[in-house]
């Protein structure tokens, strides 16, 4: 029994990753909880050893050896002490043998619970280090369950060889998206949490890092670092605007991210539903920045206040509407992606 008990152990440790000294320390606890529930009196004078080599475990209780016994959780006669061992002398520390077969049922139910809790620990803690390590990155997951009243979507979510269900909250999805049980699908990992009930993933697929990580995934370009994303400002599922800066004089960092007929740009625009992606180029000088912010439309003139946080534009008479955009969009996440609030105007107005 002994032998397949640190087997057992040795099976957990190449299967789950738990440490079999981790695994020794909770059998401990459990053994001391099962001695505890058939000896409340007992003390801290109890001592377990596991010993790997020779595949035993065994449990002693230290008591001293007396004439007359008047504590018998620490004390043993003397008498009896020599049927321990027969060089038994007064006032040695004798190691009395525990016989753990002999604990009652709701003992070993006890230690049962301790092993198996300490099993869970274990496990949550694996997968609280595996996924904290994903934090900002993308994972790929499966659509388990849609919860209709709320919108609340299930996903399972794995990271090498660990899983774990995390929940996609209506305000992390992307409105005009239809998932169904099955679909795969990316999300974006916003922050892992360590609660009472295990680590909590908090996942998202409309952060505007989820469209930053894929464009570190289909452009080599920014994965080297030859081209950096400098700023996002996105509202899921309709338009994001994402302003790119090249390192390289020679590499163009808008052609770079919309690839070789589109195709680039094109496999990210349908992984997100369709949604609609302007890439333009950064400057460091505000006045160009805004003005490449507000494409498609054409801008005549960016003027900066002295407040340094915003600007006045002037577009083209047959630009505004464009400058604008539909419900403002255009300007807001013009807006949004430089930093600065800008006032539109049109030429014939300022004229």
């Amino acid at each position: 029994m002994n032998a397949e008990f640190f087997s057992a152990i040795e099976d957990l440790e190449k299967e789950k990753g738990i440490p079999r000294d981790y695994m020794y320390d909770k059998i401990r606890q459990a053994m001391l909880a099962a001695f505890r529930k058939d000896n409340p009196e007992c003390a801290d004078n109890v001592e377990i050893l596991l010993d790997e080599d020779r595949k035993r475990i065994e449990m002693y209780v230290n008591k001293t050896a007396v004439e007359q016994v008047e504590d018998p959780a620490l004390e043993i006669d003397i008498e009896a002490a020599k049927k321990v061992t027969k060089r038994a002398k007064l006032g040695d520390t004798i190691k009395v043998p525990v016989e753990t077969k002999k604990f009652g049922r709701i003992a070993a139910q006890a230690a049962k619970q301790v092993i198996i809790q300490g099993i869970r620990e274990a496990e949550r803690g694996i997968v609280y280090q595996e996924f904290t390590s994903k934090e900002h990155e993308i994972l790929t997951g499966v659509v388990s369950r849609i919860e209709p009243r709320t919108g609340s979507v299930s996903i399972r979510i794995n990271s090498n060889s660990e899983y774990t269900e995390a929940m996609l909250a209506p305000n992390e999805r992307i409105k005009t998206e239809v998932l169904t049980e099955g679909d795969r699908i990316k999300v974006y990992v916003v922050e892992v949490r360590n609660s009472t009930k295990g680590p909590q993933v908090l996942i998202s697929r409309t952060h505007p890092g989820l469209v930053k990580r894929l464009f570190e995934l289909e452009v080599p370009e920014i994965f080297d670092g030859t081209v950096e994303i400098k700023s996002i400002a996105r509202e899921a599922g309709s338009r994001t605007k994402m302003a790119v800066l090249s390192a390289d004089p020679d590499v163009d960092p808008i052609g770079a991210c919309v690839g070789p007929k589109g195709g680039r740009v094109a496999g990210i625009v349908n992984e997100l539903g369709g949604e609609k992606i302007d890439i333009v180029k950064y400057s460091d000088a505000p006045e160009e920045y805004i003005a490449a912010a507000l494409a498609p439309a054409e801008v005549v003139s960016v003027t900066m206040f002295e407040d340094g946080k915003s600007c006045r534009v002037v577009v083209p008479d047959s630009q505004l509407s464009l400058a604008i955009g539909k419900e403002g969009q255009n300007a807001r996440l013009a807006a949004k992606l430089t930093g600065f609030k800008i006032d539109i105007r049109p030429e014939s107005e300022v004229q």
